[in-house]
């Protein structure tokens, strides 16, 4: 199985060294890991409440009708290209390959600078593209929109909102290149904060804008925070020139004993994205048959949704790093306990989020979005949905954690020195051909189920596909040859999963006595987390079982502290 993986990362697999330096090594990167996290996380839950916050005002300004519906056809476009220039196809070519030069360059202290190389020998091709990208969606808007929905109410308005929506294609692709480059070199603010700087942008037209633009004002504020994104990893990216070596004449390919490009390791990566994102492209064509507001319905649904997944894709954006360097070192052991980790934390986090929603998912949407234009109906419309797309959550987050390993042991460059590969195998396509099957069980479910249950049924769709391609690409990472302990990760992920049922039964419960939607939520909510993490503690989940402790560790000497303070003052 490990001889499928291409020779372009072959290198010797090393043990870890033991003693008190390595010993030091691990507690160094844990402690990393953990401000970076931190930092990540902090930033990151800024941007997700303003892009809440966001998707309120367009509820409460627009509810859910044949506006809203066009704008979101519209938004397909810079929903595709966030995840293939942003976070997804760009990180899995970008970040192994700054990665292999910075490994690199601590290997040869002289010469050629390798990452200064790497961004010669690919940026003004990116720029080309990305141009030549822009100017086809914004021509090309009315036969794109007709193709995406046709059965939409007001065509006209989703041409005119798709053509402004497509100048974030440009923006996009040098913010998902310039955050692999700062994450390869282990810096996390800035590209935490991308976010952050989008929905301000959003948020300042679409405030200034709605009475006068309408729903054309989202469209506008979408363009405008993709360029406040570009802006601020500029400023971040230029901090990074003095790191590098300088040299008044480049050298090039093997004759530099730098790196090499390998184009065609771009092609898997890029189809793997769009034929993920392809899920939503199902979504929009069947929905935009159904009653006019179905698409909304779905979309604040998945936007409430993303947020249980976000959270723990967070632990895989900050590790990614370190597996992608563990990997162009030749640390193949090292890179397996980083991912069998990662898929143990991410699910942790996701699962809860899972049963948070499962539980509470009608008062908080009535809490979050019942006001203005968006009414009682759509409260109800969309909590269902949400529970049934709950159902795939857990396996967005595991193909997340999963398909990065397999993509980093094909970079998009290699070492000079290294034989060049023959060209693409089949398995280099096997992300591809999983997506693909879980987007035939998408459509076909969706076709079987939304004549009868219409929204819900095509949300049972996207939970079925997505959740049958992580079952494929688990077998795809072992081919690749990442030997993940499987009676591990699997008896992990079951423990996990047990949690989040009986949390989810609970919270359920403790949510339906309060009338209102902000008690309901709290108490359903804080019942959600207390069951899940005294089940996971019981059952033996590490993931659970190490943060409850910390938590009575830290709370011990607060409550000493207590004990001990006299009585009077």
């Amino acid at each position: 199985m490990s001889g499928d993986r291409p020779a372009t990362t072959a290198r010797p697999a090393r043990a870890a060294v033991p003693g008190p330096r390595h010993a030091a090594a691990r507690t160094r990167r844990g402690g990393f890991v953990a401000r970076a996290f931190g930092v990540t996380a902090v930033l990151s839950a800024a941007g997700s409440g303003l892009g809440l916050l966001r998707d309120l005002l367009l509820a409460r300004y627009f509810g859910a009708t044949r506006g809203t519906d066009a704008f979101l056809v519209a938004w397909t476009v810079p929903e595709t290209a966030a995840p293939l220039l942003i976070e997804d196809a760009m990180a899995f070519l970008m970040v192994p390959a700054f990665s292999l030069a910075l490994v690199l360059r601590e290997e040869r202290p002289h010469g050629p600078d390798p990452v200064r190389q790497l961004v010669r020998a690919t940026l003004p091709w990116l720029l080309v593209a990305l141009c030549t990208l822009t100017l086809a969606a914004a021509v090309g808007a009315g036969p794109l929109v007709h193709l995406l929905a046709p059965g939409l109410a007001d065509p006209a308005l989703a041409v005119t909102c798709t053509r402004i929506t497509a100048l974030t294609v440009l923006p996009f692709g040098v913010v998902g290149y310039l955050c692999s480059m700062l994450r390869a070199h282990h810096r996390f603010t800035a590209p935490a904060g991308i976010y952050v700087a989008y929905n301000l942008g959003i948020l300042a037209v679409l405030l200034g804008g709605h009475t006068l633009l309408g729903v054309r004002s989202a469209a506008l504020g979408v363009t405008c925070g993709s360029l406040l994104m570009a802006g601020l990893l500029l400023v971040a990216a230029r901090r990074l020139r003095g790191g590098g070596r300088r040299t008044a004449r480049p050298a090039r390919g093997a004759a530099a004993g730098g790196l090499v490009l390998i184009p065609l390791a771009m092609l898997p990566v890029a189809a793997f994205t769009l034929t993920r994102q392809a899920q939503v492209f199902v979504e929009r064509f069947l929905g935009s048959g159904l009653p006019p507001g179905t698409i909304s319905h779905l979309n604040y649904a998945a936007k409430v949704s993303q947020l249980a997944m976000t959270a723990g894709i967070l632990i895989v954006t900050v590790t990614f790093p370190l597996v992608a360097r563990a990997l162009a070192a030749g640390d193949l052991a090292a890179a397996r306990d980083r991912v069998e980790k990662d898929l143990g934390q991410a699910a942790a986090v996701v699962l809860l989020g899972t049963a948070f929603l499962m539980a509470c998912a009608p008062s908080v949407v009535a809490l979050l979005f019942q006001r203005g234009a968006f009414g009682a109906h759509d409260t109800a419309a969309t909590a269902e949905v949400i529970r049934v797309y709950s159902f795939g959550l857990p396996a967005q987050a595991l193909i997340g954690v999963m398909v990065r390993p397999f993509f980093s042991l094909r970079p998009v460059v290699r070492r000079a020195g290294d034989p060049e590969p023959a060209g693409l195998r089949p398995l280099d396509w096997y992300p591809v051909a999983a997506m693909a099957v879980g987007l035939l069980v998408t459509a076909g479910v969706g076709l079987a189920a939304t004549p009868r249950y219409g929204a819900p049924g095509l949300a049972a769709g996207n939970a079925a596909g997505i959740t049958t391609a992580a079952v494929l690409l688990l077998r795809g990472l072992l081919l690749r040859g990442i030997a993940l302990r499987l009676p591990r990760v699997l008896g992990g992920q079951a423990r996990l999963l047990a949690a989040a049922v009986g949390a989810a039964a609970a919270g359920a419960v403790a949510a339906a006595g309060p009338s209102s939607p902000l008690p309901a939520t709290l108490l359903g909510g804080l019942t959600v987390v207390l069951v899940f993490a005294g089940l996971g503690t019981a059952l033996g989940a590490p993931e659970v079982r190490g943060p409850v402790r910390a938590l009575l560790r830290a709370a011990g000497p607060v409550t000493q502290a207590a004990e001990r303070k006299p009585h009077g003052r």
